[in-house]
């Protein structure tokens, strides 16, 4: 996935800080500046926040008809 222009280079620190409450809905944005293995069908998909664990945010996805829960940064979330 490639950022425009003005997205290139340093990240934010308000990206990577941001605050996401609990049961908010997300959508899975992978952040190509910071190292993650994410398995790339998750990629785009949208679910919702569960809980926390540490400055990891818990993310509920359904996988077809099975719920599954990923531990992801807060940088890969992007409100709905």
């Amino acid at each position: 996935q490639r950022k425009r222009v003005r997205e290139k280079g340093k990240l934010g620190l308000s990206s990577y800080f941001k605050n996401i409450d609990d049961g908010a809905n997300v959508a899975l944005v992978t952040d190509v500046g910071v190292r993650a293995s994410f398995p790339k069908r998750l990629k785009g998909m949208s679910g919702k926040v569960s809980g926390t664990r540490g400055r990891f945010k818990l993310v509920e996805i359904r996988d077809g008809n099975k719920l599954k829960t990923f531990i992801v940064h807060p940088i890969h979330l992007k409100k709905l």
